[in-house]
């Protein structure tokens, strides 16, 4: 039984006890209940405080409407005992066969299981890289790369329709500073003080002159725009080919250029003023963002006739909503903080309710070291350590798993000799030799003629020591940490829970009584099958969760 199934049968429990008269419940009976598992194991398998929270609405003790929700349950399928504790606390014990059911379920969703429909007919933005095609990707990109990619997938699990969006910086000045230092390498010229070095610079005007060799025979103007387009061309693919290569896939690669080119920013500029947020003072066109909460007034097209990034941003939002999109989420780097207020303002100024179409998670840096040193600059940029050296130096997974199990807003210090070490001490080996494990086992089942059981062989009333009880509990629980996840959109959570479930595992093996194989010549013996499914379900849960993460499963290690 998940704790999901006992909320269920708590709630029914109660309306039960409505409909009967027995209670009154005002406010109405809830559609779900808390449930968690007690720290002491002698409590029980799960524990609810539901009367505590409904007694006053009830009009009675709390321990007087738990011992009546107690009644209720153990007459409840799969319920063995419910207990009344302290002032009004619920303590629920499982029957063995329904414990042991849960083990069956997990193996007959399969890739499934963990999914819920928590988020289901919500459509979501992600936007979790914003970078000029000037360059690699690089150490600043990468955080992003992750837990974006972590919280789109979890989104999804939950029941979310969820596009992945790269926001192409290709327009403004970065632009001809790269168009300029790629035309000077061909020609032979030293860079502008402005403009871009690195061996990749070098590189990539090579290629573009190899590629089109008449190009340097241009008018001079000309030669500079067909540098620019050239170059961006070969590093947004660059760029796409690195991120593709970090598990890291997007639906949409959107360029800030054309908002401009589709007139969409005169579009939403024209949007806002027929709604009266916009003014002009001082030569400027302004948006009145302090009706909203921002600290200041912000400016959308200069005196001088320029449009600010900050036009940009307005059409972009303005863009996703009439994509249908109904939450736009962004991941901005911990520069961007003051982003957050001018956003919000911006789409209240749009005529939306910023608290549910707006969200804005701000990450922290990451510092990577190798040793007592840190990781700092790449020959090949110049300036920066690029994904594509990361990913040769740490790995993808143990990069990917170590960004994804901490805190968007904790800043992060990686250590290189730590995250790679082959032990039990590095949480990403430690998962993955879980999972590894699991799959030898079922190998050595295979060996011995041993089959997981169908649902009709199989008996869950067999797993009934307490470590079969306590894996059991620990893989139920899956389901829930994956909304939880999805809700607060912190993967991580994914993360320290298969440790958690894979410390389970271990313990569980390490059991003697818990025995998945018949010792010398016994023959394979129904609970040997039984724990056998036990081992399924636990791959099943290991996997779903390291591929929430973007992170493989290996069979073996």
């Amino acid at each position: 039984m998940t704790p999901a199934e006992l909320s269920a049968a708590v709630v029914r429990v109660l309306a039960s006890l409505v409909d009967d008269g027995t209670i009154t419940l005002p406010a109405g009976v809830p559609t779900e209940v808390k449930v968690e598992q007690p720290r002491d194991k002698g409590h029980g398998d799960y524990a609810t405080n539901v009367a505590m929270q409904l007694a006053k609405q009830a009009g009675m003790p709390p321990r007087e409407l738990a011992q009546l929700v107690a009644t209720g349950l153990e007459q409840s399928d799969g319920i063995a005992a419910a207990e009344v504790a302290g002032p009004g606390f619920l303590n629920v014990t499982v029957a063995a066969g329904a414990q042991g059911r849960v083990a069956a379920d997990i193996v007959a969703a399969g890739a499934a299981y963990g999914r819920n429909s928590h988020q289901a007919g919500e459509r979501v933005n992600v936007e979790f890289i914003s970078a000029n095609p000037t360059g690699p990707i690089h150490l600043g990109h990468t955080r992003w790369a992750v837990l974006g990619d972590a919280i789109a997938r979890v989104l999804e699990a939950a029941g979310a329709a969820v596009t992945r969006e790269f926001y192409i910086n290709d327009r403004g000045t970065q632009m001809e500073h790269f168009a300029a230092s790629l035309e000077a390498r061909a020609l032979g010229q030293d860079v502008p003080d402005d403009g871009y070095r690195g061996e990749y610079v070098v590189a990539l005007a090579q290629r573009i002159v190899a590629d089109d060799p008449a190009i340097v025979d241009l008018p001079e103007e000309e030669r500079r725009v067909a540098f620019r387009e050239a170059g961006y061309a070969l590093q947004l693919q660059e760029q796409k080919e690195q991120l593709a290569e970090f598990h890291t896939h997007f639906d949409v690669w959107f360029s800030e250029r054309s908002l401009h080119d589709n007139e969409d920013v005169v579009a939403s500029v024209e949007k806002l003023r027929s709604q009266g947020h916009l003014y002009d003072a001082d030569g400027a066109l302004w948006m009145r963002t302090t009706d909203f909460g921002d600290d200041r007034d912000r400016v959308l097209i200069r005196t001088n006739g320029q449009l600010t990034y900050f036009a940009s941003d307005t059409a972009y939002y303005v863009n996703k909503r009439e994509r249908g999109f109904d939450r736009c989420i962004y991941l901005l780097g911990a520069d961007h903080h003051g982003y957050v207020g001018r956003l919000k303002a911006m789409a209240a100024c749009a005529g939306d309710d910023p608290d549910r179409t707006i969200e804005v998670l701000i990450g922290q840096l990451v510092k990577i070291m190798r040793g007592e040193e840190e990781v700092r600059l790449s020959k090949r940029s110049g300036q920066i350590v690029t994904l594509g050296e990361l990913v040769d130096l740490i790995g993808v997974d143990a990069l990917r798993y170590s960004l994804a199990r901490y805190p968007a807003d904790s800043p992060l210090v990686l250590d290189v000799e730590e995250i790679t070490r082959a032990s039990s001490e590095n949480p990403v080996y430690y998962v993955q030799y879980g999972h590894a494990r699991t799959c030898r086992m079922m190998e050595n089942a295979a060996d011995l003629g041993m089959s997981v059981p169908d649902a009709d062989s199989f008996d869950p009333s067999l797993l009934t020591h307490e470590r079969d009880r306590e894996l059991l509990r620990a893989l139920a629980e899956f389901p829930r940490v994956v909304a939880s996840a999805a809700e607060l959109r912190e993967p991580h959570r994914i993360a320290r829970y298969l440790e958690d479930t894979t410390a389970v595992f271990n313990k569980w093996y390490d059991t003697k009584e818990c025995r998945m194989l018949p010792l010398g010549d016994e023959p394979v013996a129904p609970v040997n099958e039984a724990r056998l499914m036990l081992v399924v379900a636990s791959r099943t849960v290991l996997a779903n969760g390291l591929d929430l993460l973007g992170v493989t499963a290996p069979e073996r290690m």
